[in-house]
């Protein structure tokens, strides 16, 4: 196997070097309303990484991904903070045989984290891939949540651009008092 960002011979999907030079995190927050986001990369850095989710590797890549950031991010989070969080995926549903979000949450699961997979989904397969602020503000998403209510949350998802979507899910889930504490994407649009 090869890594998937300098081609070396690997065992892994991306190699130690790339992983310490290339795809060491480096976070950063923005503040959506009332929602805190914070991202692990400015997706200029790794937009061909995220391009791949409509391709058969981007399981691996996504996987891996999420191992290389969330997955240490939630350890270290849950010892400082003890108590019960569920993990929310931002529309979870499969494409292309998998969910690109549903492996990021995946991710995250502890003994203390609950994740609730597919439980916050459109009710429309709206794309915003490329889209303008007017046309996602003239199409929202229309979530729909079916977990548990009266909860505290991390809402996860792949990217932020201008933020509507999670603060579309985030007002979804607060009718439903789901408390959301923050949000995560792998990666922040705005440069």
């Amino acid at each position: 196997m090869r890594c998937m960002s300098c081609q070396c011979l690997s065992f892994r999907t991306f190699c130690k070097n790339c992983e310490i030079n290339l795809l060491s995190p480096s976070i950063s927050k923005r503040t959506i309303g009332t929602l805190d986001v914070y991202s692990f990369y400015k997706y200029s850095t790794i937009e061909n990484l995220l391009l791949s989710k409509h391709t058969p590797q981007g399981y691996r890549i996504f996987k891996a991904l999420a191992d290389i950031t969330l997955k240490p991010f939630m350890l270290q989070f849950i010892s400082a903070d003890p108590r019960e969080i569920s993990i929310i995926g931002v529309d979870e549903k499969v494409k292309n045989g998998y969910s690109h979000v549903a492996l990021l949450t995946h991710a995250m699961k502890t003994k203390n984290a609950n994740i609730m997979h597919s439980s916050l989904l459109a009710s429309n397969d709206i794309k915003y891939s490329g889209q303008s602020l007017q046309y996602r503000l003239e199409h929202p998403r229309n979530f729909i949540y079916k977990g548990k209510k009266d909860i505290d949350a991390i809402l996860v998802d792949d990217i932020i651009t201008t933020g509507g979507t999670l603060q579309q899910a985030q007002s979804t889930l607060l009718k439903s008092e789901v408390q959301i504490l923050f949000a995560l994407t792998l990666a922040d649009a705005k440069e």
